[in-house]
């Protein structure tokens, strides 16, 4: 059985040339880390694909998606991935009445609070239909329900993506063959994101800058492959409290699939990996006189990342070669 991070971590620290001292207090600082957990909500309206996005991203297919006019999830449903804890809420925008009683279990969720006193939900992700036109439940429900009740850090603490973005002209203007947009429809969403972001700041003052993705499908013989899942892995991971990140590293999907295509605006794998290993450096060593030390000490754990931002968002061994490389000069 694959070792998981934490493990990865102790063996590491166990075979280093770190005094017992600060072996002892890396200990700790890993066991601490290993009792992190993150919950997420992922919230929209009926048929923006929410359930398909937690399908996608994470190691688990546990999530209904729902088929014809009657959405699947109709209670919030709770996935729990080890330390990763996702909350699947019903799709708004099924009637008023339907509407009212959902939006009350997601307020009471976001005031749910955890065994610290601290709001349980650490980032909320609202997931947009990119192939509607009509946004207007999904900016009730963003500028009127989770706005309001996010308390603080709310732009650190809401993550707003457009989903099916390969929809967004009535599938015109994407390129089938390489997976992504044409550049008439990538000028469309770029002002659809421009547009989302102007209409939630001029509601509530919050300054949020949304992404488009596809997070792909299997039906009746076609399939559409997701596009710019990385992306939306990267600002997720991103948008969570340092101290949790590695609460994902054992549960993003090893499909390689997912992860092959994307705007390559950025390198979203090593933007992955960096914020890892910031937790690694940060909260791993806290306390332990190691000084210049840490790369040798963490080296299988670097590799470990490597694999798992690199051999899934990529696949190739020189992904992970590279990243080694990369791992010396963050520790320089």
């Amino acid at each position: 059985m694959e070792k998981d991070i934490y493990e990865t971590m102790q063996n590491d620290v166990m075979k280093s040339n770190a005094s017992e001292e600060d072996k002892q207090k890396m200990l700790k600082n890993i066991a601490e880390l290993k009792g992190q957990k993150i919950n997420m909500l992922i919230t929209g309206a009926t048929g923006c694909g929410k359930s398909s996005t937690i399908n996608a991203l994470f190691n688990t297919e546990k999530a209904k998606v729902g088929v014809g006019a009657d959405p699947e999830t109709m209670e919030i449903e709770k996935y729990e991935l080890n330390n990763l804890i996702l909350w699947d809420s019903p799709g708004l925008g099924d009637g008023k009445e339907a509407d009212n009683r959902h939006a009350k279990k997601i307020i009471d969720l976001l005031y749910e609070k955890d065994d610290n006193g601290n709001a349980l939900i650490d980032l909320v992700l609202v997931v947009l239909d990119g192939g509607s036109r009509d946004l207007g439940t999904s900016y009730e429900l963003i500028n009127q329900v989770i706005i309001p009740n996010l308390g603080e850090d709310k732009e650190k603490r809401i993550l707003v993506a457009i989903n099916q973005c390969d929809m967004a002209m009535k599938g015109r203007g994407w390129d089938k063959e390489n997976n992504k947009p044409l550049p008439e429809l990538e000028k469309f969403l770029e002002e659809k994101v421009q547009s989302v972001q102007r209409r939630i700041k001029e509601a509530t003052g919050v300054e949020i800058t949304p992404i488009y993705y596809s997070a792909g499908y299997k039906e009746e013989g076609q399939e559409q492959h997701p596009y710019n899942l990385s992306k939306l892995l990267y600002f997720i991971v991103r948008h969570t409290p340092k101290k949790k990140r590695l609460a994902y590293a054992d549960n993003i999907s090893k499909n390689e699939e997912m992860w092959k295509d994307d705007d390559e605006l950025e390198d979203y794998r090593k933007g992955i990996q960096k914020s890892f290993m910031e937790t690694v450096v940060e909260y791993g060593s806290k306390g332990a006189d190691i000084g210049g030390k840490i790369g040798g000490i963490f080296g299988e754990t670097g590799r470990t990342i490597g694999r798992v931002a690199g051999g899934i968002i990529g696949g190739a061994v020189g992904v992970a070669k590279s990243f080694c490389s990369w791992v010396g000069s963050w520790f320089d």
